[in-house]
């Protein structure tokens, strides 16, 4: 309760989100804020400043959303030094360290003539990523992760994701089901 009232004041010059240069901005300041004091503070402005966010959720050390129309679930945890465009994260759902979740796969359009076009062409998609996943270190997800799904680290996701598989590399293909991998492990016997 207390980090609501302290980040009250950064939430409200932010327009609890609606602009956009303020809202990065002091999700940039946030995510500098070490230990669990910044965990605190990073949670509850984004309490206050996304589309929605359970306070029951983790944002670590060097992470910040740069779109406030992202959504996270209750109890995600989302790893240090991470950049989440506009997203929409599950319940429990796990994100490792250093993982990127871009605003869709076709951020930037080019002119007839070939000629990357201004910030000002961009179009944002949502990306989703569905509850109970597993986001390994370093992934790049550009496109949606059904439930239950665990993408591998390193693994750039290119396309939408089916529930419940493992998915690894570049670009990510599914290794197998999720169902298939939790048969294989031996049971324990009693004696």
């Amino acid at each position: 309760m207390t980090s609501l009232l302290v980040v009250c004041p950064f939430a409200l010059f932010s327009g609890f989100g609606r602009f956009a240069r303020s809202f990065q901005f002091f999700a940039q300041l946030f995510a500098m804020i070490p230990g669990l004091p910044g965990d605190y503070l990073r949670v509850a402005y984004y309490v206050l400043t996304l589309s929605r966010c359970a306070l029951a959720s983790r944002v670590s050390f060097g992470s910040f959303f740069a779109q406030s129309s992202s959504t996270v679930g209750g109890g995600v945890y989302i790893g240090a030094y991470c950049i989440l465009g506009s997203c929409n994260i599950g319940d429990r759902t796990q994100i490792a360290s250093h993982v990127q979740i871009l605003s869709g796969g076709h951020q930037h359009s080019r002119a007839a003539n070939g000629r990357i076009l201004g910030a000002n062409e961009t179009k944002f998609t949502p990306v989703t990523i569905g509850e109970d996943c597993w986001i390994g270190a370093s992934a790049i997800v550009m496109a949606d992760v059904g439930p239950r799904t665990t993408v591998g680290a390193g693994a750039v996701v290119t396309r939408p994701m089916p529930t419940g598989v493992v998915a690894v590399g570049n670009p990510a293909r599914i290794l197998e089901c999720a169902s298939q991998e939790i048969a294989r492990k031996p049971t324990a016997v009693n004696s």
